[in-house]
């Protein structure tokens, strides 16, 4: 049995129908990731899940109990917002241990708990500092240890690291996975990054106004796309997708549709190398990553693709190419954007 169950779950605004019959089963421990873009619907789930929006159709049970009017304090939920959403003029330890005293824990307890928490999260020398003595990631890490501290049943992450800067998030992405695996609580986590999804999720629920389209372990969801949507959502830099008359070396296509390859299943060689093989084209852009390249090359025949190669390149702007792509890899889309499978 599921551990928190969504069944026709909808929602909405006015005549806008923003989330449209969710069904998803997510089992105890796992780390589920909503990934789409703007407007898409994750953040307004999250918060159907928390009891933050009431659900207008559908039921929700959590734990085999349904807590689908329950409101938002009975859900046994702990949530984690964008904005850190802490109070200013209250010490570190006194915000993460502010819900215990609303539940007039005993103090002890609640010592232990907060000391815990502040240890697992590096916190301890802060406990007496107010938010504002506190940098970005420190503030997010206090709002982590709030919810840790009340030992929910599920953890509810909105955007948590959208408004740290670039070194940040990636720190604090480590640090959020480090601690499910040490908590080993049920997890989900709302962004609008990819790269974050990728790298944290056990599985991702990819959505787009207010549908699921498709849900599975990040590499399911980047090898075996069931649509165009998530093939060049999931994966940066983005899938080719191109009409497949300018591929014709790829086979299998259905009729009008396109083909997708990922930047690695495109290759280039110098015209000259090439002799004559592969797609002749015209080197656009280059971007040189370090550890990798990204090369921008336009085909004779109109197609736009990106390579990726994992060295540097000898390549100039302007210099004639032969283009090779792994049609062993290529993903085949219909005219609607499905996934067409071969074999």
């Amino acid at each position: 049995m599921s551990f928190l169950q969504l069944q026709g779950v909808e929602k909405y605004f006015g005549d806008l129908r923003a989330i449209q019959g969710i069904d998803l089963s997510i089992q105890r421990g796992e780390f589920i990731v909503f990934v789409g873009p703007s407007g898409c619907g994750k953040s307004t789930l999250l918060r159907l899940i928390a009891g933050l929006e009431h659900i207008d159709r559908g039921t929700l049970t959590l734990d085999g109990r349904d807590i689908t009017d329950a409101p938002s304090s009975k859900r046994d939920l702990a949530m984690v917002f964008q904005s850190y959403a802490l109070y200013p003029h209250m010490s570190v330890y006194e915000n993460m241990s502010f819900a215990l005293k609303l539940a007039k824990e005993d103090p002890k307890v609640i010592r232990e708990k907060v000391e815990r928490a502040a240890r697992i999260l590096n916190l301890t020398p802060y406990l007496e500092r107010t938010p504002r003595a506190l940098s970005g990631g420190q503030r997010q890490r206090v709002a982590i240890g709030r919810a840790i501290v009340r030992a929910p049943k599920v953890f509810l992450f909105d955007e948590p690291l959208s408004n740290l800067d670039a070194a940040l998030r990636g720190q604090t992405r480590v640090e959020i996975h480090q601690l499910h695996r040490d908590l080993g609580a049920t997890t989900i986590y709302v962004t609008h990054d990819q790269v974050e999804a990728m790298t944290l999720a056990d599985r991702i629920v990819v959505l787009r106004d207010g549908q699921i389209e498709q849900v599975g372990t990040p590499l399911e969801l980047y090898d075996r796309p069931a649509n165009q949507f998530v093939a060049q959502f999931i994966g940066s830099p983005q899938m080719n997708v191109v009409e497949s008359r300018h591929l014709p070396t790829v086979p299998n296509v259905p009729q009008d549709g396109f083909v997708g390859l990922r930047p690695e299943d495109v290759t280039l060689q110098p015209a000259a190398q090439a002799a004559g093989g592969g797609l002749p084209g015209t080197v656009k852009l280059i971007e040189s990553l370090g550890a990798e390249t990204l090369i921008y090359v336009t085909v004779d025949s109109g197609a736009q693709l990106v390579s990726r190669q994992a060295h540097r390149s000898p390549l100039k702007h302007g210099e004639r190419v032969g283009v090779f792509v792994d049609a062993a890899n290529a993903h085949r889309f219909d005219a609607q954007g499905r996934a067409a499978r071969v074999g």
